[in-house]
């Protein structure tokens, strides 16, 4: 195959209808090279002011919802994507064998180039969605390079992963934004497959430039190794620059950089499938479910409201009236109170949402009086909904006032105050129309992952947890030893031996830690600085520390 582009290039304009006949053998529409902004839309002309109801489902679809979910076959691959492939499997091997940090990053940006590279070549058009999909994955994955904390760099790497898949396939759905992943689990397969062919038929039409280029960058690299042996083995600064500049490429790891190739591989050539023929995911229909009666339909949801109502009209009341009331009614301790009501609140703004899901499903949908009481009944639920959240992030306040601030509690507010924006999302939506719902929703929980990965949890917590300590005498000794390495600015803060007993786990892990640079987060080789400018004190030991931990656990 030659590398001549498609005709269709990214930002062309795109054509008016389809300019193949009933028999061609084309692999797909021009509507179908640009999946995610071509679809039809889900609302009708709710976007553009018809006054059709911007809250009931879409009316159903004939086509069957798992029908002609794939493009066809792919183009063969084309020549610059191979080259992306080879160096995301390239940069595995070399950067991923000794930890997580900047390494995510760089491997990750040569697959979004394969995935580019193939989706041009398809034809597909960058569109704004795309790009800030694209973009988005790769600011998650940022966090591990930033923060020491296994959890939030867990949660930015899944994220990185889902936006990953939206970029690639495209789509505007619900289905599309959830099941997105699943198209590029499939071209884990199907991809190799198509890059070996790929690379076959290149090799064979195409030897008077691949071969010269393979036998030179070959040369290239034995030269490199054989001279920078020999230059580290006579200068033991030079040896010292190269190990700490250059991956480990030892022959005692053999095995695993192979599996770490091979990996890269994969990965640029699923991302480079999955871009080249997507899931349409925007083709399936969800039937709607029957529309019933105003009289059917209202009557739960309306008396939910009141509940919600009366519910929301006594936490003012506490609020305003003081909690010593309540308690001593309840005969609950302060925190109790707080501890006993934040997960039950929880549990009730989940409920709200799938309550707003099934009330949409079974809406009424006759005219423009049952648009109305739809309109009429949701938004009130979702109003009183908003002051839920407020009463549940107020009650782990309380809670955190009184046993301070732990992983999960700082978790379950962050997914609380998230669950609040979407209930906003879904009022605007039943004003201005859902077409851009799936979206935002899916972009909001990005930026939320994002956002608290970057405020570094665990330096927010033990920060809170430091406050604390000074202003009442109390910390958990114990929780604060196991907080990661982005906690060390915050806890050297505190009093000797208190400080020394808090950091000595944090020590041991940077004393025996021996990262390269890519494999070391910011946060990592700050609290190695602070440690190395202030080292622990020696009279900090097993005993002293136990002490403290008893004392400050029953204060």
């Amino acid at each position: 195959m030659s590398d001549t582009p498609s005709t269709s290039e990214p930002g062309d304009p795109e054509p008016k209808g389809p300019t193949e006949s009933a028999g061609s053998v084309k692999s797909a529409e021009p509507d179908d090279t640009v999946p995610e902004n071509d679809a039809p839309d889900e609302q009708g002309s709710d976007e553009h002011g018809s006054g059709e109801d911007h809250w009931a489902a879409p009316a159903a679809s004939p086509v069957s919802w798992l029908a002609d979910l794939r493009v066809g076959t792919p183009a063969p691959i084309r020549t610059d994507t191979l080259w992306a492939v080879l160096a995301t499997g390239l940069l595995s091997m070399l950067l991923l064998g000794d930890g997580v940090g900047l390494n995510l990053l760089l491997v990750a940006i040569p697959a979004a180039l394969a995935g580019y590279f193939a989706a041009r070549a398809a034809g597909r058009r960058t569109r704004a969605w795309t790009l800030g999909w694209g973009i988005g994955g790769l600011a998650l994955l940022a966090v591990p390079a930033l923060r020491d904390a296994d959890w939030p760099s867990f949660l930015a790497v899944v994220a990185a992963v889902a936006l990953g898949s939206l970029a690639l396939n495209g789509g505007r759905s619900w289905l599309a934004v959830l099941l997105s992943p699943l198209g590029m689990f499939n071209s884990v397969v199907t991809g190799p497959v198509w890059g070996w062919q790929g690379l076959r038929e290149r090799a064979g039409g195409a030897r008077g430039r691949v071969g010269p280029v393979l036998r030179a960058v070959t040369v290239t690299a034995v030269l490199l190794l054989v001279f920078g042996a020999l230059f580290a083995g006579a200068d033991a600064a030079f040896a010292d620059l190269l190990g700490s500049l250059l991956p480990d490429a030892s022959v005692s790891g053999g095995p695993w950089h192979l599996l770490l190739l091979l990996f890269g591989l994969v990965l640029g050539l699923a991302a480079a499938h999955t871009a080249a023929a997507p899931v349409h995911w925007d083709r399936a229909e969800i039937p709607e479910g029957r529309a019933r009666g105003r009289f059917e339909w209202a009557l739960p949801l309306t008396v939910l409201v009141v509940l919600f109502a009366v519910f929301n009209a006594v936490q003012l009341a506490v609020l305003f009236g003081g909690y010593d009331a309540v308690l001593e009614q309840t005969g609950q301790t302060y925190a109790e109170y707080a501890r006993q009501g934040f997960w039950q609140l929880l549990m009730a703004t989940l409920l709200t949402l799938l309550v707003i899901v099934l009330a949409l499903r079974w809406a009424p949908r006759d005219g423009t009086r049952d648009r109305t009481l739809v309109r009429g009944v949701l938004g009130t639920l979702c109003a009183l909904a908003l002051v839920v959240v407020a009463s549940a992030v107020r009650r782990m306040d309380m809670y955190v006032e009184a046993y301070g601030l732990t992983r999960l509690r700082l978790s379950v507010v962050a997914v609380e105050l998230w669950l609040g924006l979407v209930i906003v999302l879904i009022m605007a939506a039943g004003v201005w129309g859902a077409r851009w719902l799936p979206r935002v929703v899916a972009a909001s929980a990005a930026a939320g992952v994002l956002a608290f990965g970057l405020m570094s949890p665990d330096a927010l917590i033990a920060e809170r947890n430091v406050q604390r300590y000074e202003d009442t005498g109390k910390i958990d000794v114990e929780y604060a030893r196991g907080l990661s390495a982005d906690a060390v600015p915050a806890l050297d803060r505190l009093e000797e031996p208190l400080r020394s007993c808090v950091l000595q786990s944090a020590d041991e892990d940077l004393t025996d830690g021996d990262e390269p640079w890519y494999a070391t987060s910011w946060g990592e080789a700050r609290a190695r600085d602070i440690l190395a400018e202030r080292p622990l004190s020696k009279n900090a030991d097993w005993s002293i520390c136990n002490r403290l931990s008893e004392e400050m656990t029953y204060r």
